[in-house]
């Protein structure tokens, strides 16, 4: 199954009900206003969402064309916006970046910081920052939760997997190191993070979807070039349902909390031909490609994102596009 958010007036947005090919959608007023609602009453709803999904694919029915433009992320706020870092390679590389080692620890419990998650913008909206503070855009998978109880165990946390959806969680990287060293972790680095268009009931991804993961290519284009494709389902160190778990370690999760795979990296052996131009699948970030740089020359190179610089993200099976596209361009504050 397949759901979208329309923008409206209403702050959580409009559900919508979208075919498989994308063409199609319906608002389901009668079954659920928002994605929100259908989420607190997954159990009633879920049936009825399904047979609208049917009816959609089929062609049947007082339906509409989907728009991507008119999307706001699919849950336009969310109670919860928990963030890992599932690619211990990413992490690897960008503390290097910083000359910082990586801790014994972040290789058996994950890393996480509690991102802001009361407005996030849409999948094709602006991202409005200060090009001085390091504008870097982080491609990642994220999954949307049912009820999770405090402590629920790994199998418990994988159950309550509602729903997947791609991210590009922003970050401004001149902003990191001080606040970092602060000892407090992530906040005024964390602008909001934008959504993918459509969220999908895992089994939409088929064989694809094992072992709580995402085993196909993330794309991403940097101003409609391509810039990277490692495999989400490959060097994940934690899978979805651990990540889930670690949160519930000491606190429940109400239905509709958000939890992110962090930047999708693969390891490529060599670090200095990692680059789709070099016959590597490329990266999720610029604080990659920038660590690679300084590896090969000394220093980066390439800046960071300034004003009409446009990243899209997005995520295809079979040729199918299963998510829609995140399209952001900066617009300079």
């Amino acid at each position: 199954m397949k759901l979208a958010s329309y923008k409206s007036t209403r702050r959580d947005g409009e559900l919508r009900v979208v075919s498989r090919d994308l063409s199609r959608c319906r608002a389901v007023p009668k079954i659920a206003v928002t994605l929100q609602q259908a989420l607190d009453d997954w159990d009633s709803c879920q049936s009825a969402l399904e047979q609208v999904y049917a009816e959609l694919n089929a062609g049947t029915g007082a339906n509409e064309p989907f728009v991507q433009s008119a999307c706001h992320s699919p849950l336009p706020r969310a109670y919860q916006w928990a963030d890992g870092s599932a690619y211990l390679n990413h992490v690897e590389l960008v503390r290097r970046a910083r000359g910082a080692e990586v801790p014994d620890s972040f290789y058996h419990d994950p890393l996480m910081y509690q991102g802001g998650s009361d407005r996030f913008i849409g999948p094709q909206d602006a991202i409005v920052a200060n090009p001085e503070h390091g504008i870097d855009f982080e491609a990642e998978v994220a999954v949307v939760t049912g009820d999770v109880a405090l402590g629920a165990s790994v199998a418990e946390c994988g159950a309550e997997i509602r729903l997947l959806m791609l991210v590009n969680d922003v970050s401004l990287r001149g902003l990191i190191p001080n606040e970092l060293a602060k000892g407090f972790g992530f906040f005024q680095s964390k602008p909001a993070s934008a959504f993918s268009p459509v969220a999908i009931t895992p089994d939409e991804l088929g064989q694809h979807w094992r072992d709580f993961k995402v085993h196909l290519p993330l794309e991403v284009q940097l101003n409609e070039q391509a810039f990277g494709c490692p495999n989400a389902g490959q060097d994940m160190t934690f899978n979805f349902a651990e990540l889930v778990a670690h949160v519930a370690k000491t606190r429940e999760l109400g239905a509709g909390s958000i939890v992110g795979s962090g930047t999708v990296s693969n390891k490529q052996g060599n670090l200095h031909g990692s680059s789709i131009a070099n016959g590597g699948v490329g990266y999720c970030c610029l604080a990659e490609l920038r660590m690679y740089e300084t590896i090969e020359t000394g220093q980066a190179q390439t800046p960071f994102m300034q004003h009409g610089d446009q990243v899209r993200i997005a995520m295809h099976c079979d040729g199918a596009d299963l998510f829609g596209h995140i399209h952001n361009r900066v617009t300079a504050l």
